[in-house]
C-alpha cells in the first residue's frame, strides 16, 4: 500500500468513526413543571437505555424498568413514569406521586 493511500484509507476510517459517534450522540431534553412545583430537566440519550435527569439541583440517572403502559425509570430514591399517552408522573424526596407536563 502506498502512502497516499494508506493516507486516504485512515482518513475513510476516521470518518467513519466520527459519523457513527455523531449519530450516536443525538439526544432529547426535556424540560417538564410538575403539579407540586418541582421542575426538572430530562435527558434521553440514543443507544442509551436511562434517563438522566437534573432534579432539585443534583444530577440522577434513571434506569429503566419493565413497564406494560410506556416507560418507567428508577434510581436514587427517584421514580419517573412517562405512558405511551404522553402522561408524565414523578416520586421523589418521600414525596406522593405528581403529575407533570412538558413544557415548551
Amino acid at each position: 500500500m502506498t502512502y497516499r493511500g494508506g493516507a486516504i484509507l485512515i482518513g475513510a476510517i476516521l470518518v467513519e468513526v466520527w459519523s457513527f459517534s455523531a449519530a450516536s450522540a443525538q439526544s432529547a431534553f426535556r424540560n417538564y413543571r410538575c403539579a407540586d412545583g418541582t421542575q426538572f430537566i430530562a435527558a434521553f440519550f440514543n443507544g442509551d437505555n436511562r434517563a438522566h435527569l437534573q432534579l432539585d439541583g443534583k444530577a440522577v440517572t434513571l434506569t429503566k424498568r419493565l413497564s406494560l403502559s410506556g416507560a418507567r425509570y428508577r434510581g436514587g430514591g427517584v421514580t419517573l413514569e412517562i405512558t405511551r399517552a404522553g402522561l408524565t408522573r414523578l416520586r421523589h424526596a418521600k414525596r406522593p406521586v405528581t403529575a407533570c407536563e412538558l413544557v415548551a
